[in-house]
């Protein structure tokens, strides 16, 4: 799987990627250098395996690049966060999942 291109649409306040002419997104709040990762959304026309996997790293990498926290109230972002310990550090202190 190629690398996911994500744009940070501030003013929907979601993270977005195009795969083919359908938009896939992760919609987010911030706070205080925490961002709130608060609802996932991916159009069941995306069909490639490992998309979702390779759009939450995305969106968290560019996160990390900003030097931000993140807090995934999303089932299926905290989920990932579980199976993939290498962001841990990423959370803010006392935010355990």
């Amino acid at each position: 799987m190629n690398e996911v291109a994500i744009k940070d649409n501030s003013f929907l306040r979601q993270f977005e990627t195009k795969v083919d002419s359908h938009l896939a997104k992760i919609e987010y709040s911030s706070q205080e250098r925490k961002v709130f990762l608060t609802k996932l959304v991916i159009p069941e026309e995306i069909t490639q395996k490992g998309f979702k996997e390779e759009f939450i790293k995305a969106v968290l990498h560019h996160i990390q690049d900003q030097n931000l926290r993140v807090v995934p109230t999303s089932p299926q972002i905290a989920g990932f966060l579980r199976k993939n310990r290498q962001y841990k550090e990423m959370l803010p202190v006392g935010i355990r999942i």
